[in-house]
């Protein structure tokens, strides 16, 4: 509500709360009167035992006889959010047999016990036996079932085989290293050039198509030109020479001069198609974030500061180069300029692509372009599959603050 112009939030005490933890859930508050409420407060979570400190976590590997599976989270993981619904099923199916307990780690003062349990990102399970740690558990995409199953038979998880490098495989792209890049493009007059590094999930994805356009154009007598490829991150010197800062980029060199960089060439097709006429790309369009709109459009250094601040936030992520985002970019517009002198809404834009925004899309389950998360304040509460047009957006919003209305009336 406000007063005098001042928002006034309510604070409401959770009555099945102990003194310590009553307090513990005020001070959070008061810190962060929009966050999201503890995990601790939340009643489903009763047959989870929360740890707060690190004492309390020696005492319960020392006094527990049960098997403990303990949840090291931070309270912003997407990750975390999505997998506490399942671990406090899981919790409440074992009751009795096991302990499956759950502890924030992510103030500094815990990063002792994150080194010695090696977490290294968020959730992180570890499984332990009479005070003991033995190995973790990984299966981020287990039902409460599946849970419940591993813990009465904890395997460790399976190593996983060494990924084979692209320059090892039985490849019809010709890899290039440092030495001899100038010599291949010297005796190929026309050459396409992928610089890649081998962890980009946009790099995986073009390697098929790459493949299968080398191989087409290495049967060719007449072949318009080779394909070649290049890992920046062993080859450094290369990867600076032409100023590489994403993957993947693709260059055409034509008498082993640079001629063209060529940011949409993904598909077989396309690729072919250039090399049988090699064309200058048209001049890239704006980009979104440079045209004027009501879209915030965030990253990693203020996602988790901006949404914690707006009561609905409808958030889109998304790669530049996405055909379906490109057609959904004017309607989330339209939507968001609609709503834009409502200080607790807000339409919101990630561009996964760029470096550091792509541990948030991991972070929150982005697995394809676009994705539609709807937070409230700062916590996510749900995936939009809805229409992806001015209608869907709107009304989605519209729904929203009707429902906030009705929730007033009640109140009075």
């Amino acid at each position: 509500s406000k007063s005098g112009g001042t928002d006034l939030l309510h604070y409401k005490l959770p009555l099945s709360l102990s003194f310590s933890r009553a307090l513990q859930s005020m001070v959070a508050f008061l810190k962060d009167p929009t966050g999201a409420p503890l995990w601790e407060e939340n009643p489903e979570a009763k047959d989870v035992v929360h740890v707060d400190t690190e004492k309390d976590f020696r005492k319960l590997l020392k006094r527990e006889e049960r098997p403990i599976l303990m949840m090291f989270y931070a309270p912003w993981c997407g990750v975390c959010k999505r997998m506490q619904p399942v671990f406090q099923q899981a919790a409440t199916e074992t009751k009795g047999t096991y302990v499956l307990a759950g502890m924030n780690v992510h103030p500094a003062q815990f990063d002792g016990l994150k080194q010695e349990y090696n977490v290294k990102g968020y959730p992180t399970f570890c499984y332990f036996e009479k005070g003991k740690f033995l190995h973790h558990y990984e299966n981020y995409g287990g039902t409460a079932k599946d849970i419940a199953d591993w813990m009465k038979n904890p395997l460790p998880p399976q190593p996983k085989a060494p990924e084979v490098q692209w320059s090892e495989t039985d490849s019809p792209v010709f890899h290039l290293t440092d030495d001899s890049f100038d010599g291949f493009l010297e005796e190929h007059p026309s050459a396409l050039v992928m610089f890649y590094a081998p962890w980009c999930g946009h790099c995986k994805k073009m390697k098929p198509e790459y493949d299968e356009a080398a191989e087409y154009l290495n049967k060719d007598k007449n072949s318009p030109g080779v394909l070649a490829a290049v890992d920046t991150t062993i080859h450094k010197a290369v990867g600076e020479r032409f100023k590489i800062s994403g993957f993947p980029t693709v260059k055409y060199f034509e008498k082993g001069e640079e001629k063209f960089t060529l940011p949409h060439l993904r598909s077989k097709d396309k690729i072919i198609e250039f090399l049988q006429n090699p064309q200058a790309p048209p001049p890239p369009e704006q980009s979104w974030e440079d045209k004027p709109s009501s879209i915030s459009h965030l990253g990693m250094e203020d996602f988790r500061e901006a949404l914690k601040k707006k009561k609905h936030a409808l958030v889109m992520f998304y790669a530049p180069w996405c055909p379906h985002c490109k057609n959904a970019v004017p309607h989330f517009t339209t939507a968001a300029d609609i709503f834009k002198e409502d200080r607790k809404i807000a339409y919101a834009a990630v561009d996964c692509t760029k470096g550091p925004n792509q541990e948030l899309c991991k972070q929150e389950s982005v697995e394809g372009y676009p994705t539609f998360n709807y937070y409230n304040y700062g916590k996510f509460a749900e995936k939009y599959n809805g229409e992806r047009g001015e209608a869907g957006f709107i009304g989605f919003m519209r729904s929203l603050r009707g429902r906030d209305q009705g929730k007033r009336k009640e109140e009075l």
